[in-house]
Order: C-alpha cells, then structure tokens, then sequence
C-alpha cells in the first residue's frame, strides 16, 4: 500500500504523454474550423477565426507533434516555435504567444509535476495578455485566465484526468460568460471565437485524457503513424543565389489528403519546367518543394492531387540582389503597398506578402494571385475574400536572409490599426535579431505605404544608416496622406462594413463618399460628391484643395479594377499639382477585398522633404 502512495505522490507529466494530448486538442480544433468562422464577430466580423486557429495549430501538427520529443520542454520549445511560425489572425497569435509563455515557464525539464505544469500555464496566460496592447475581457485572454487559475498547482494531485477537468469546467463557465463581457456577441447570440477555440483544444486534451486513463502521465508512447516522415526541404535552398531566372520562385506548400501519390506528383511539377523539385513525406502528408516561374500553377497542380496548405514563395531574384548588392540597410514591406511597376525591382524593396482566401483555395496575395486576376475572381467567386496577416515565419525568414548580408532591416508595415502584420514582423523581429531590425508602423497602406517604402528605399542606396532612415520616415508619417473613394458599396454591404440599408441611401442621394487614413491609420469619412459625371476629375479637386498647391508631390493613384477611371485622376492630378512623379498602379486586395471593385485611391507625399 505505501509503495503505491509513493508511486502516485511522484506522478510526472511526461513528453509523449503531453505530444499525444496536445495532437488530439488540436485536431478538435480544426474539425471545429466552420463553426468557429461563423461565430466570429469580434474585432471584426470577418469569419475567419476558425481558419486562423486551424492554420496555426496545423503547423504545429506538422511539425513538432508530427516527431518525439526528448522530453516536456523540448517538445513545449517545439511547438511554440512552430505556432509563433504559422501564427494566423489575433486568436492564433494570442494562442501561440500563450504556448511561449508555457514553454518558457518549463524550460528544459523532460518531466515535470502537474504544479510545475501549472505554473507554466498561468505564466503562459500572463504572456498572452502583455503580447496585445488592448486587452479586452470577453475574449480567448478571459477564457486562458480563467483555465490557469482554476489549474491549480496542487503538488498531491493523483489523479490528472480529474485535475484538468476541473479547471476545464471554470473555462466552460469563462466562455459562456463572453457575451456578457462583450455587447457585440450579446446581439449576435453567440460566445467569442477565440475563446471557444481555446476551449475546443482543452476537450479535445480532455477527451484524450478520458480515454488514454491518465496516459498523458505514461512512460511512453508510440508516435504518429503517418506524420514520421521527413518533411524538410531545406537542401534544395542551397542552389538559391545561383538559381535560374527563368525559375525566380522558391516556392513550398504542404498537401495533405489520403493515398497521395509522391512519384506521380514528381512528374507532373517536372513537366512545369520546374528545378529543384522535393516531394516528401508520406501518402497521407507531403512536402512540396520547387523552383518556379508561377508559384500559383504549381500549388494549383498540387491541388489536383490534395488539399493545399502552408504556401510559401520567396522571391529569389530578390534575394540574389540582396547577396549581390549587400552593404546598406535593407528595407522591407508587405503586399498591402502598392508598389508601381519596377521600383520594387530598381531600389531593391523586399516584399513580404499578406494571405488571401477564396473559399477553401489560399493565395500569396501579388503572387500567387495579380490584382487583375483578384478582381475577376472577385466578380465571379460565390463566397467573399479573406484577407490576413503573413505569419512570423514569412517575416523570419526574411529577416534573416536579409541580416546575413546587410547590417540591419527596417521593415515598413501596413497600419497596426487595421491589420495583425504589424505584430507578427514584430514577433519575428524579437525571436531574430531586434538590435539590428527595425519595425515601423506606416500608419497608411496601398500607395501611401509604398511611397514611404519608396523614401526610405532611396536613403538606404543613398548610403543613411537605420538611425536616419527611421528619423526621415518619422517626418514623412503625418506629410503622407492617402484619400479613397468607393463608386459602388455592394462590397462593404457584403463584408458586413456598412449596414445594408447604406447601399440604398447612398444610391438614392447619388453620393460617392471619400474618406481619408487618419493619424491612426484608420480609414474615415471626410467627405462626398454628389452625381455621377466626371468624378476622378472632381475627385482630384476634392484632394487638392486640401494640400498645399504650392510645393511638389510624390503621387501614386490606385485604381480597383478601374484602369479608365484611375487614368482620369492621373491626370486631373498632374493638372493641379507639381508632380515631381506620378505613377498609376492597380490596387491589392487590401483594399479591393473591402472596398471592391471601382475604388480610386490617391496618396500624396512632399517631394521635398
């Protein structure tokens, strides 16, 4: 009797136990993904939560749950790697964050007790709060909180079933909770998104509990069957300053599906006239490896054969200039600038790009999908768009390509008020080098992002060091200013922007509105023109009372889909300004998504400063 006490008093959480528990939460999670997208309503009702935690507990799974571990911190050190490299939308973030938290608390032990593992867990809830700057209760942070204070770090505890479950019970009672806390989900009638997706991981841990009679505690056991596999292609990129211009694409996916065939696969990329080809992996989970000219018709192929996830292309024409042309600082921005055609190129900009989602289909948005071919899937898609934030591997794996050859990176995102990018390249900025990588918050998108880009693109082949180029930028901020009006509504109306009832209104007063980003980097409302003859040109009189006409402009006008109309206000710009340069582009799906097809975008920057 006393040798069975003793046994049970020196209970230990093991690795294996753990990597088995935290595969069967995750997998609720992602069977859980449409119902999670059709709850989601906070911050913004854009249904995408599930997808999000779905993405970044699917990185996880294929990484570091998919091969054992030595022990509890190195798999805990895994994971949270791999969900900080996959992150997707504010839950993904806040959860990966909460996982770094933990993993950090446990540190290299290869056992621990349920009190140690509790302690981590509200060490993990703490760092989860401090990762957002407004904190809101009602939200996954309320639901993690109540977990790990009702996780408590009992040091007898016998029985880990019970234990878990107990504080599985606050964090129910925690969800349920969120409507209160949150007027938003009140009127929809419905629990937050993120919250119940931390939830949906602890019953699928629980579940797996329930079953496995505390095998979360066992010595050992056996690993996943079809997830042993290899999937690292990581010898194939030692070609990548060498590579083949007519292959400028280093592009990855991950296919998932069942009895998919590798050698098949192998020759239907090789008849793409693709090199470096790597297909790895096993019939159930493969690793997609090539060097392309058109990422997308590789991951459509790809498609052919299984589900598409995890895509990646890196420029490898830009990263050949970067190794050619090493020295100066290095600048870097997302997809949401719109660069005109080429400057990219002559000024050596690197550009990270957002995600963009039709349904079940992803795209590296300018990438794997133009403006041009957007806008027709836009008009001819039954379900909307969705747009999200690059991950911080895509911005980690710039970064430190770039630090390799350039003593530091300024990366210029597009406004932390209306997006999530600006957090993940800052994530990824402080798992790399932060003495040497700079974030900065434009507090503007489209052309008024890229004309910062631009600036500070030029200082750096100019020779200025970080220090300089963030100072310039700093004077630039408030002087860059973008207007955009929105000839049809149907796109808000759809998107959940505008209440249906403003379609109509606005249709019947013959209101083109015009807003203005703000200092916040928030779009609003500043103005209207009335009927519809000749509005670019009324348009660019509308802007340019408002500047001073005295001092020469930067000009990019932006059109969304509406190449005749963008040309007019390219003009009427030229007429009434001193334009030291003007470039007409075509407007992303940071914009396009939202506003939609017709929108006119006009950014302006002093030439002179």
């Amino acid at each position: 009797m006393n040798a069975i006490v003793l046994e049970r008093t020196a209970l230990r959480i093991r690795g294996a136990g753990l990597r088995r528990a935290l595969i069967a939460g995750a997998r609720r999670v992602i069977a859980d993904r449409d119902t999670l997208n059709r709850i989601n309503v906070f911050p913004v009702a854009d249904g995408d939560t599930g997808s999000n935690l779905a993405f970044t507990l699917g990185s996880v799974l294929t990484g570091a749950l998919s091969r054992r571990a030595g022990g509890v911190g190195e798999l805990l050190r895994r994971v949270s790697e791999d969900a900080i490299d996959g992150g997707r939308g504010n839950s993904g973030a806040i959860l990966a964050q909460f996982l770094t938290g933990v993993a950090g608390e446990i540190g290299g032990h290869v056992a621990v007790a349920p009190a140690h593992l509790a302690r981590a867990v509200r060490a993990g809830a703490h760092s989860a709060r401090q990762a957002v700057a407004e904190p809101r209760e009602g939200t996954i942070l309320s639901v993690i909180a109540a977990f790990a204070e009702a996780l408590e770090p009992h040091e007898d505890v016998l029985d880990v079933r019970g234990w878990f479950a107990a504080a599985l019970v606050q964090a129910r009672r925690a969800l349920a909770r969120t409507p209160q806390q949150l007027p938003v989900l009140q009127k929809a009638g419905v629990v937050d998104a993120g919250a119940q997706g931390f939830v949906d991981l602890l019953e699928g841990i629980d579940a797996f509990l329930a079953g496995g009679d505390n095998a979360i505690a066992a010595p050992q056991v056996d690993a996943m069957p079809d997830a042993e596999a290899d999937l690292d292609a990581a010898r194939a990129h030692e070609e990548l300053l060498d590579a083949d211009p007519a292959h400028r694409w280093c592009s990855e996916c991950l296919l998932l599906g069942a009895g998919l065939e590798p050698a098949a696969l192998r020759t239907a990329i090789a008849q793409l006239g693709a090199s470096c080809v790597v297909v790895a992996g096993s019939h159930a989970r493969l690793r997609v490896h090539a060097h392309v000219a058109d990422p997308q018709a590789l991951f459509a192929l790809a498609a052919r054969f299984g589900r598409v996830e995890a895509t990646k292309a890196d420029d490898m024409r830009a990263q050949a200039r970067t190794a050619a042309g090493a020295g100066g600082v290095a600048v870097v921005t997302d997809s949401s600038a719109d660069l005109p055609e080429g400057v990219a190129e002559a000024l050596n900009i690197h550009v990270v790009p957002l995600r963009l989602n039709f349904g079940d289909q992803d795209y590296l948005d300018k990438i794997g999908l133009t403006p041009a071919q957007f806008y027709r899937k836009l008009r001819e898609a039954p379900v909307l768009p969705r747009t999200s934030q690059p991950p911080p591997g895509d911005f980690r794996r710039q970064f430190e390509f770039l630090l390799s050859h350039h003593p530091a990176v300024v990366y210029l995102g597009v406004a932390r008020a209306v997006s999530g990018t600006i957090q993940s390249a800052e994530t990824a900025a402080q798992r790399g080098h932060p003495e040497r990588t700079f974030v900065f918050d434009t507090a503007n998108a489209a052309g008024g992002q890229a004309l910062l880009a631009i600036a500070a693109a030029e200082a750096a082949q100019r020779g200025e060091d970080a220090a300089a180029i963030l100072a310039r930028l700093q004077a630039l901020r408030p002087r860059t200013l973008t207007f955009a009006m929105a000839r049809d509504l149907a796109m808000a109306v759809r998107g959940g922007r505008l209440p249906a009832w403003g379609k109509p209104l606005v249709q019947a007063l013959r209101l083109t509105p015009i807003a203005r980003l703000k200092g916040s980097g928030k779009l609003g409302l500043v103005g209207g023109l009335f009927g519809s003859r000749r509005v670019p040109e009324r348009f660019a009189r509308y802007v340019a009372r408002r500047v001073d006409r005295g001092r020469r402009w930067r000009v990019v006008v932006g059109h969304c889909d509406a190449a005749a109309d963008g040309e007019a206000l390219l003009r009427s710009v030229r007429g009434l300004l001193d334009c030291a340069q003007a470039w007409l582009v075509e407007t992303g799906p940071a914009i396009g998504a939202h506003a939609g097809p017709g929108t006119l975008v006009l950014s302006l920057q002093p030439a002179d400063i």
